[in-house]
This record gives C-alpha cells, sequence and structure tokens, in this order.
C-alpha cells in the first residue's frame, strides 16, 4: 500500500472499530432496560395481585422459590429482588396526590436534559394521576442500571430529589460509587440552592449558550481527594491528577483531560494553565484554574488573560471559543457577578467541596479559614 492507502486503511479500520463498540454499548443498554422495564412489571404485578386476593408477606417468598423452580436459579429471582421491585413500583406509584412530574423531555434525549426545569416541574404534577406521569418515571428507572436506582430508592426520599439524581446518571453516566458520592455529599441541595454563575450569554454564540450552560455544575464535589487538611494549589492540583478518572466523572460528559500546568508563552514570559481539557460535545479548549482561597475578582482576569492566549495559540479553526472554569471553596455571588461582567470570555465560576465533616477525632485540631490562608501565603 502507499502511504496514502495505509493511512486511509488505518482510518478505517478505527471506523469500523468504533461502529462495533457503539453496538455493544448500545445493546448493553438495551438488555438494561429491558430488564428494568421487566422488573418494574414485576413489582406492579406483585401488588396488584396482593392487593385483589388479600395476600400477605408470604407471597413474595413463595414466588421466588417457584419461580427459581419454574425458570432456573437466579439472583434475580431472590426474594430480596423481588421485594425491591415491589417497594420500586409502590414508592413511585404511591405519592401524595398534590405532586406531579411533567417530565418534558423523552428519556433518549436525556443527555440533552435541562435538570433544573426538571426539578422545577417536579412541584406541578400528580404521579398517581394520569398514568402518564408515572410512565415517565418509568422512563428515568428504565434508563438507570438497577443498582443506581436501589441506591436512590434507599439514599433519597424526596421525589423532586430522586429524579434529579435520576436525571443526572443518565446524563452524566454516573456508576454507583460516584452517585453514592454526590449523595452523600447532597448534590440536590446545591444544585437548587447555588446558582451557576457565568458569563456565557454575552461571552457565547447563541447555537452554544444552553450546551455550555449544561457542561458547568454551580458546585463540583472533589470527595474522592480524601483530603481533611489544608493544602496547597499545586498540591490539591497533584491529587486531581492522581484521581483523574474521578476527576473526569466529576466534571460531567464530554471532557477529555489534556494536561495540568500546561505552558503557554508570550514574548518571554510563561503562563501555566492548572488543568486543561477538550470538550468534545462543545468542541471547544476548557481551562479550569484550581484556587484554594476564597474567590477574588482579580481571578476572573488572568483566567480571562488565559483564554485569550489558548484561543490565540491552541484554538482550531474549527474548535468553538474557548471556556474558563473557576474552582473555588467559596464566593461571594455579587462579587463574582461583578467580575464577571468585566470579562470577554467566557467564564463560569463554581464552589468545590472536599469533605462534608471532619472526621472526629481531626476535630478542633485543624486551622481556622484565617489560619489556613495565613499558611498558605508561605
Amino acid at each position: 500500500m502507499k502511504p496514502a492507502q495505509k493511512t486511509a486503511y488505518k482510518a478505517f479500520v478505527n471506523e469500523v472499530a468504533e461502529v462495533v463498540q457503539q453496538s455493544r454499548e448500545y445493546a448493553v443498554k438495551s438488555v438494561h432496560r429491558s430488564m428494568n422495564l421487566l422488573y418494574w412489571e414485576i413489582g406492579k404485578l406483585i401488588i396488584d395481585r396482593q392487593q385483589q386476593y388479600g395476600w400477605g408477606k408470604a407471597i413474595v417468598e413463595n414466588l421466588s422459590i417457584d419461580l427459581q423452580k419454574k425458570i432456573g436459579p437466579g439472583q434475580s429471582w431472590s426474594s430480596r429482588n423481588l421485594w425491591l421491585m415491589r417497594q420500586l413500583f409502590e414508592e413511585y406509584a404511591q405519592l401524595p396526590a398534590n405532586r406531579d412530574t411533567k417530565l418534558k423531555q423523552p428519556v433518549s434525549d436525556m443527555k440533552k436534559t435541562k435538570l433544573k426545569q426538571v426539578v422545577s416541574d417536579m412541584t406541578k404534577s400528580n404521579l398517581k394521576q394520569p398514568v402518564s406521569d408515572l410512565e415517565k418515571i418509568k422512563q428515568l428507572v428504565a434508563e438507570v442500571p438497577w443498582g443506581q436506582n436501589i441506591l436512590i430508592l434507599q439514599k433519597v426520599k424526596d421525589i423532586k430529589a430522586r429524579v434529579f439524581y435520576l436525571s443526572a446518571t443518565i446524563k452524566n453516566g454516573w456508576s454507583r460509587a460516584v452517585l453514592l458520592n454526590q449523595i452523600k455529599a447532597d448534590a440536590y441541595s446545591y444544585f437548587m440552592t447555588n446558582p451557576r454563575q457565568h458569563n456565557f450569554a454575552v461571552a457565547l454564540p447563541k447555537n452554544l449558550l444552553e450546551q455550555a450552560r449544561e457542561s458547568i455544575k454551580s458546585v463540583y464535589s472533589l470527595d474522592f481527594l480524601d483530603i481533611n487538611q489544608p493544602v496547597t494549589e499545586r498540591e490539591m492540583e497533584t491529587r486531581l491528577i492522581e484521581n483523574v478518572k474521578s476527576l473526569l466523572l466529576e466534571l460531567g460528559y464530554g471532557f477529555c483531560f489534556i494536561g495540568n500546568q500546561y505552558r503557554l508563552t508570550l514574548g518571554k514570559k510563561e503562563y501555566f494553565i492548572d488543568l486543561l481539557f477538550y470538550h468534545r460535545i462543545l468542541k471547544c479548549i476548557v481551562a479550569i484554574e484550581l484556587k484554594t482561597v476564597e474567590f477574588e475578582p482579580e481571578f476572573v482576569g488572568k483566567l480571562d488573560y488565559y483564554l485569550q492566549l489558548v484561543d490565540d495559540q491552541l484554538k482550531q479553526p474549527d474548535d468553538n471559543p474557548s471556556i474558563g472554569i473557576l474552582l473555588v471553596p467559596d464566593k461571594d455571588h455579587l462579587e463574582v457577578e461583578y467580575a464577571l461582567k468585566v470579562a470577554s470570555k467566557p467564564i463560569g465560576v463554581a464552589e468545590y467541596k472536599i469533605s462534608k465533616q471532619l472526621p472526629r477525632n481531626l476535630k478542633g485540631m485543624l486551622p481556622t479559614k484565617a489560619e489556613w490562608e495565613n499558611i498558605l501565603k508561605f
């Protein structure tokens, strides 16, 4: 083969391999979805027959034994799993009549779903009537792996929070471990009470605005770093790189890691971006600056300057404008709002959480916020 033919053939092999991988992933998702819908229907059948014939708890134990005789042994037909199927349907189907779930987007579009809209609509409808509302919840449940469904069922009791975690799991592809971490970090409460702060509306083209909004969170949970004492920005950055897989899961779908302390030059000067990513959906470079002290307006100015260099030196002709994300442990919303007004590049400012609660043996032993800031000055 000629060099051009070899290059073309290599690209062809990669293309076919990608199609095969996509097909496999689709097959696995289809199996999980079918199984979840089956479990939902079994739970419904158990409740319906118990109500129809007045059967008690023993029916579930008997059903487990007889199903394994008739169908064959399997974990799916254990009495525990049958009880979980029953609980799943019962808790979603028998909610107070003043609740509502106008879930406007079909499940196939969940990666584009506006979670805030989904959750806010939860206050307007009735899950019990009409049935179509319950069907929308059923679709969400079908798209989430069984283990994650049960985790949400057992750890989260508020229906609006459940819808949030179901939708977010679909959108971000959260594993069971990541989902548990998000629940422990109370991601739902932070999502509802901490508005996203950015200047995307004035700094990005309209066709990118909605996707860019969905690409950042108001609060990021970095509990996976297991930090319980003051650290410098460089130390935190190092831990993030060591846990880059967890970091990518927390950032969300579409982020691809490029490097840390990414070097840019202008004349004789050098500049270093803490973390650099490429977003496959937005088709743009994303620069993340990490701070271990509360927000200061000059942080935005520095990141705005970096983004100008990134666009001039790294951005490809078919890339969209680069985006910056500033991560801080604390911020004043009004101060952030004013700082973003003078930025010319698209920037989002978000908080991060490292630990919800210090271990008991460390309480009273760690420096205060003021002491921490003094430590970090040296």
